[in-house]
């Protein structure tokens, strides 16, 4: 076997050469070849704009129906059986209570004239035997 010495024998060249001054004018031939325009940069939050809209609306609105709720019910007006149940069954409440409460225009609403038939008062004293409670009141 003949010796194989590494300084003597000739090498293999390879396959690439490189161009005289190709590295001295590499960054002037890359700068031609990128675009000239640049290109538009979306961020995260814009891409998910309508989605922090419209959970943001939603918010609104939910925080918004107590409010709203509140609101309707202060401007409901008692009607007159609510009331006369309420004043009835409070203990606390008299009808000298009541009278030093109301006005002058209360009282002539609560005037009524009824117009009771003497037949009727007949049946009532009739079928009462006690006249002089009836009377007193």
């Amino acid at each position: 076997m003949k010796t194989f010495k590494l300084e003597n024998e000739p090498k293999i060249e390879s396959g690439f050469r490189t161009p005289d001054d190709y590295f001295e004018n590499f960054s002037v031939k890359m700068m031609e070849r990128l675009p000239a325009s640049e290109t538009k940069v979306i961020s995260i939050f814009q891409k998910r704009k309508t989605l922090f809209m419209m959970v943001a609306a939603i918010l609104v609105l939910a925080l918004m129906i107590p409010v709203i709720a509140n609101w309707s019910q202060n401007k409901q007006e008692l009607d007159s059986v609510a009331l006369e149940n309420y004043i009835t069954y409070q203990s606390n409440v008299n009808q000298y209570d009541l009278i030093n409460e109301l006005e002058t225009e209360d009282i002539s609403k609560i005037k009524i004239n009824v117009a009771i038939e003497d037949k009727a008062i007949e049946d009532v004293l009739a079928m009462n035997s006690n006249l002089e409670n009836l009377l007193l009141e």
